[in-house]
């Protein structure tokens, strides 16, 4: 199963959506005095501003190389936004119905560009309860796909083209670094994103450390089990652990919980004036928490699986961070703090003086 092919660097003119994937830039965000520094992965420059939607390409690709997948069919999905939003790009290209699978605990901007595309959103909780429902999403789904002709359940959690649609990002970080990667971090959710592109820059890069984030309540990485606000990534109780959590590639799990995510994504904000999502927010306050223990001169890179922007009335909202006791002035200032300490950035350059005009010669 060979991935879709995406360049190194985007073409100028294109006929599809999807031929956008890729080719997804690298931000220093901080560095430490021994020049151990921190890279952000900006997969928020992908087409739905989601890493997912290079799976969801590459799951549809497959089932239809598989025969699984006929023209005029309909795609299924449970989903809490990202992969539902890369799935609606794809059917819309390819010519294929998507029906969502979801809950009220997506962000309600991923709903409405779904249903702006042309999905058929069906949901598995009454308006109001924006419990996190994985298990019932794709209990639901795997129903309808039963029951429907011409109907494919891609079923990301256990997909093994999830894995492999992430195998371009490992080449984009080998061109772009040249090999040298020490650390790898991202959030751990399929599993798809982290460990696809873990065991492909493990080719070219056998020593890169592999380190794995989730929320604080998700099981991945053991108990305690509890509901956590982190959009998209984790695995919830009562859900299975999907089967591209590859822990023999792992080299170290990690929880951060939602008021340290959501602070940092926060911080990050103000300090930066990028914007990257709740669960990245984790991905980075790990990050940030290790630098300092790296060797000089090596580099970290930070999975950002997407953008803040679909967060706006959520993380990045201060009456529904209160509501939901998450907000924390103190955490943000730690983050800032450690930031103002860490970021190095070049002088902004002046602009260039103006040429003369002839009556100033």
């Amino acid at each position: 199963m060979a991935p879709s092919p995406h360049p190194l660097h985007r073409p100028a003119v294109v006929r599809r959506v999807s031929e956008l994937i890729g080719a997804t830039p690298l931000f220093e965000l901080c560095r430490t005095e021994s020049d151990a520094r921190l890279l952000l992965k900006l997969e928020q420059f992908n087409p739905t501003g989601t890493a997912k939607i290079r799976m969801a390409r590459q799951m549809v690709v497959d089932a239809e190389e598989r025969g699984l997948l006929r023209p005029g069919g309909r795609i299924i999905e449970s989903t809490s936004g990202n992969t539902g939003l890369g799935l609606a790009v794809v059917a819309a290209e390819r010519g294929y119905t998507f029906t969502a699978v979801v809950d009220h605990h997506a962000a309600k901007d991923k709903l409405r560009a779904m249903r702006a595309m042309g999905t058929e959103l069906v949901y598995v909780a009454d308006a109001g309860d924006d419990d996190l429902a994985t298990a019932a999403r794709e209990e639901l789904a795997e129903k309808m796909a039963a029951e429907t002709d011409n109907a494919y359940f891609t079923e990301q959690h256990n997909n093994p083209a999830n894995a492999v649609g992430y195998h371009p990002v490992a080449h984009e970080l080998d061109a772009a670094l040249d090999g040298r990667v020490d650390v790898l971090i991202g959030a751990v959710g399929t599993g798809g994103g982290l460990f696809g592109t873990g065991r492909e820059l493990r080719r070219t890069v056998p020593g890169v450390r592999i380190v794995g984030v989730e929320p604080e309540g998700s099981i991945a990485f053991g108990p305690p089990a509890h509901d956590y606000h982190q959009s998209g990534t984790g695995t919830p109780e009562g859900a299975t652990i999907g089967a591209m959590v590859d822990y023999d590639l792992l080299d170290e799990g990690v929880k951060v919980g939602d008021v340290a995510a959501f602070a940092t994504a926060r911080a990050v904000a103000r300090r930066t004036g990028l914007l990257i999502g709740g669960s990245a927010g984790g991905v980075v306050h790990a990050a940030l928490a290790r630098l300092p223990a790296l060797p000089p001169g090596a580099t970290m890179v930070a999975l950002v699986n997407d953008g803040g922007e679909k967060y706006l009335d959520t993380v990045f909202d201060d009456d529904w961070m209160a509501a939901r006791d998450l907000l924390s002035p103190g955490v943000e200032r730690a983050v800032e703090e450690t930031l103002a300490k860490l970021r190095r950035t070049d002088p902004v350059p002046s602009p260039a003086p103006a040429h003369p005009t002839q009556d100033q010669i």
